[in-house]
């Protein structure tokens, strides 16, 4: 058993966080099988039926070492936010088993670990005026305490608050002020944040990749083509884009797999900046130095 696990209490939540392919899921495998516990799943995409190699689902021998809980339970044609992951998590919560709540996904852990504002659902009208703006025009509108609290390089954070701004009428830092008390609360957990060598990461991604490409990655995108709709939240899993536009003759094989690697870093990067930004005080655990 890893040291780092050596003074974890008998039932007590493990929350596991980390840029993509730096080891998350190895690391959950490894706590369920030698102290038991469910595996629930705190990423935005493996949540959908659609995506088992392109999103890095554990696969059949993982499934079958521990129970897990969360993953490809969402069609991919429906939206899935943090509100609904709130939801289905709050309801694993009440179980008997101890939870291990692992993925890349920031905005998951904070809202189950300092809350989640009750913002209205967004118009499906104010969903499409924002698909047709650029992340320069939303921004400009945002106030200052909005932009200092969000990933200003992601667009999906920018347009969710330029949404918010648009269909309430208040900003989303002015609803975040009122949000609810925590389900969980960070220090009734052990959680852990891995960190990793940039070359490491870089390198794993590239292999990462390529294993998806050699199990089948492309004929799962192929299996959408006649349903693809960019817009759709599962459809912005990393090498969906562009993968299918490979399948559609726009680019090449190899340029898809050249541009999903770039698009994968830079994910990690952005992963990495946040967890550094809002995960401070979790126990911060060399992804690079774990050998599982």
């Amino acid at each position: 058993m890893l040291p780092l696990l050596h003074h974890l209490d008998a039932n007590q939540p493990v929350l596991i966080a980390g840029p993509t392919a730096s080891g998350k899921s190895a690391l959950a495998l490894h706590i369920a099988t030698e102290l038991g516990g469910t595996i629930i799943n705190a990423d935005a995409l493996q949540v959908f039926d659609c995506w088992q190699l392109l999103s890095a689902r554990p696969d059949e021998s993982e499934l079958a070492q521990a129970k897990h809980a969360l993953y490809g339970h969402v069609p991919y044609r429906e939206t899935y936010s943090t509100g609904h992951w709130l939801r289905d998590v709050t309801a694993e919560l009440g179980k008997p088993s101890r939870p291990i709540i692992v993925g890349g996904t920031g905005l998951n852990f904070a809202a189950l670990t300092q809350g989640l504002a009750d913002i209205p659902a967004i118009p499906p009208y104010v969903r499409a005026q924002a698909e047709n703006l650029t992340r320069d025009d939303m921004l400009a509108v945002l106030d200052a305490e909005t932009t200092d609290r969000i990933d200003t390089l992601n667009r999906a954070r920018v347009q969710r608050a330029w949404e918010v701004l648009e269909a309430t009428g208040r900003s989303i830092s002015a609803w975040q002020a009122e949000t609810p008390p925590p389900i969980l609360r960070r220090d009734a957990c052990a959680a852990f944040v891995l960190n990793a060598p940039v070359a490491w990461l870089d390198d794993r991604i590239i292999r990462r990749f390529d294993q998806m490409l050699q199990k089948g990655a492309l004929e799962e995108v192929r299996a959408l083509q006649s349903d693809w709709d960019i817009q759709r939240p599962s459809s912005k899993a990393i090498g969906g884009p562009e993968l299918m536009a490979h399948l559609n003759g726009e680019i090449s094989l190899d340029e898809a797999r050249e541009r999903s690697i770039i698009a994968s870093r830079q994910y990690a990067k952005r992963q990495r900046t946040w967890f550094r930004a809002r995960m401070k005080e979790w126990t911060q655990v060399s992804a690079d130095e774990l050998s599982l």
